[in-house]
């Protein structure tokens, strides 16, 4: 073999495999169909494989052409991060950092974390996304997410994770609906309402452990209703459609007609944990993980 591959080679493959189809893919590149052709035929050559599979009318990938197009988009979405941290570098800036948040972290400790990176490093660019649990693990893994607040049990493998905050749940209800209820909750006392509850789309283990609660009160919950999104809970409960079990710390921050009962009792407990992409090379991140540690020091 008298060529290497170079990383046109890669995106010429990237391309063909997004669009399924050799004319549309060169009409991409803007070079002739022929050439694009030639250009993965010596992919192929050089890997030994085929990575599609070609007739008259379709175009697939092989179980290479999938694997490979995995990496494929790993390399050019770090090449993308490179070209974004040196530009921030060029321009003084230390990095950039994207962030996804599910609701709680609003309350628990992200704008006095924002606050802080401001405070050491006044130009760093930081974006931030409310985004469910799987969609900023999924995020994370591509590397086109820094960090992640998230609701788990267990850290998938390929990431870290450190525990931020850890906190008991409380019952929602309709504003002076049950306020004549004193001392401890019994959640039996409730049976008959409907719920309304975060999906399984905000966090599979965190519903499970949710669900646990109502299991070990003897009862399974009508839920009626459930999304990814705390403050529709909250208007919801207000509208007389049901009560709520959150975790406790989304009481802060909200201004909603609803009354939150402290469910302390409980033996179940949910943490809010910090997690990231442990082969993630984003200049800023060490300095997240240092004010992250000044900050649960000081708790």
């Amino acid at each position: 073999m008298n060529y290497q591959i170079e990383l046109r080679h890669l995106l010429y493959f990237k391309t063909v495999a997004e669009e399924l189809h050799f004319r549309r893919a060169a009409e991409r590149l803007f070079i002739a169909q022929p050439g694009l052709s030639r250009q993965i035929k010596q992919l192929e050559d050089y890997y030994q494989t085929k990575l599609f599979v070609r007739d008259k009318r379709n175009v697939e990938l092989t179980e290479t052409g999938v694997y490979l197009k995995k990496e494929v988009d790993l390399i050019f979405n770090q090449l993308s991060n490179i070209k974004g941290h040196i530009e921030k570098i060029s321009e003084g800036k230390i990095s950039s950092l994207k962030l996804g948040f599910i609701g709680s972290a609003v309350q628990a400790i992200l704008p006095q974390l924002l606050v802080e990176l401001k405070q050491k490093q006044p130009l760093i660019d930081i974006t931030l996304n409310e985004l469910s649990n799987e969609i900023q693990l999924d995020l994370l893994n591509k590397q086109e997410l820094d960090f992640g607040f998230v609701r788990i049990n267990e850290t998938p493998m390929g990431l870290k994770s450190i525990p931020i905050l850890t906190e008991h749940f409380s019952l929602v209800v309709p504003k002076n609906r049950f306020n004549k209820i004193k001392g401890k909750i019994n959640l039996k006392d409730f049976s008959k309402e409907s719920f309304i509850l975060f999906s399984k789309e905000y966090s599979n283990s965190y519903y499970e452990l949710v669900m646990s609660i109502f299991e070990d009160h003897g009862f399974n919950p009508h839920v009626t209703l459930r999304t990814v999104n705390a403050l529709s809970i909250f208007n919801l409960v207000s509208q007389g459609l049901g009560v709520a079990i959150v975790p406790s710390s989304l009481k802060k921050g909200y201004h909603t007609h609803v009354d939150f009962l402290e469910l302390n009792h409980l033996a179940q407990r949910t943490t809010l944990s910090l997690i990231w992409n442990k082969k993630n090379r984003n200049p800023g991140i060490p300095l997240m993980l240092e004010i992250v540690g000044n900050l649960n020091s000081k708790v």
